[in-house]
């Protein structure tokens, strides 16, 4: 039995049905605090026992669709079980404590057996609520899941056709540049293809995107430059794989591309707190709001669907440029646990 369970059958059913089982007890018999509290244990602790039973039964018998009479049926009969069941014990309880039969002062078999039938009816009707919960959450993640290897699926000929671009350009005026810029892509596109996680820690990220930049180098060479200020308590932090790609991908092509001169890309990553910042900023040509917004920029718009369907609201990412200043992108990630990238 999953321990949650444990501690939600508790918590959400039974220690108020003990407080209420109090109430009616003091009310009817006008009994001290601490009486009542003993004599409403006597009846809740028997209950919650069964309770564990119901909660296999309705594990046994899940929730039909449609809805069938027979299945509430079932339940019914069950129901009255449990309370024949949770009378018998209540009695045996009560007698060997104070040597006297609880129906004698209570009031009558009939009230007991409905309150037997009701209890029965909350732990069912929490029970079928927490697997309706967790039906849901399971389709959910699977849905993540699915549109998650969807982003992937297209990242990477992305990736690959603007590679490839890149080496097609060497190739009349460099043909020896675009040879090596080939190999360094055999061991990149390597990468790519077994690479299967979603998340990554941040030092394997940034391994692969020195590879990469390696083949930027062969057709930009010394306009090209990289700056890292990663702070080490960051390098563990898991981000979705090649989302630093993309930003340094995004950087080269239209920061560095466009631009005569020489650029220089600064990645930057820090952990403050329970969340990662992890940006990328270069001084090329930039770019005004407007033209960003009609960009669409491809890349750019895949890694915010990935990071909707792995952070939800906990992710942000913030565009910042201005026209002949540069353009940056800034990730903002909450820090997960190791076991998340298995």
């Amino acid at each position: 039995m999953p321990r949650g369970w444990v501690w939600v059958q508790i918590a959400l059913a039974w220690l108020p049905m003990w407080a209420v089982f109090t109430a009616l007890i003091i009310s009817a018999h006008d009994l001290p605090l601490h009486a009542a509290m003993i004599g409403s244990a006597r009846m809740i602790v028997p209950g919650a026992l069964l309770g564990f039973g119901v909660y296999a039964f309705t594990r046994r018998t899940p929730w039909p669709h449609p809805f069938r009479l027979r299945f509430l049926g079932v339940h019914l009969l069950a129901a009255a079980v449990y309370a024949c069941i949770w009378l018998g014990l209540v009695i045996a309880i009560d007698y060997i404590v104070s040597r006297h039969v609880v129906l004698r002062q209570g009031p009558g078999i009939v009230a007991f057996l409905m309150t037997g039938v009701w209890l029965y009816l909350v732990v069912a009707g929490v029970a079928y609520a927490n697997s309706a919960a967790q039906r849901t959450a399971l389709a959910e993640a699977h849905a993540a899941r699915v549109q998650l290897a969807q982003l992937r699926a297209q990242l990477h000929p992305h990736f690959l056709f603007n590679t490839l671009h890149t080496i097609v350009q060497l190739i009349p005026t460099a043909p020896r540049a675009a040879s090596q810029a080939a190999e360094e892509l055999a061991g990149v596109l390597r990468t790519v293809i077994e690479e299967d996680r979603d998340l990554v820690p941040l030092a394997d990220e940034l391994a692969f995107v020195e590879r990469y930049l390696a083949i930027e180098r062969v057709r930009f060479g010394e306009r090209l430059r990289v700056e890292r200020r990663v702070d080490d308590a960051a390098l563990a932090a898991l981000v979705p794989s090649f989302a630093l790609q993309t930003l340094i991908e995004n950087a080269v092509r239209h920061g560095a591309g466009p631009k005569l001169g020489a650029t220089t890309i600064t990645i930057r990553a820090n952990v403050a707190g329970n969340q990662l910042t992890l940006a990328v900023r270069d001084d090329g040509v930039g770019a005004s709001r407007d033209e960003i917004a009609r960009s669409g920029s491809t890349g750019l718009r895949r890694l915010r669907e990935r990071l909707q369907w792995t952070f939800g609201e906990r992710a942000r990412v913030d565009v910042d440029s201005t026209p002949g200043a540069g353009f940056a992108v800034t990730l903002n990630l909450p820090l997960l646990p190791d076991d998340a990238a298995q």
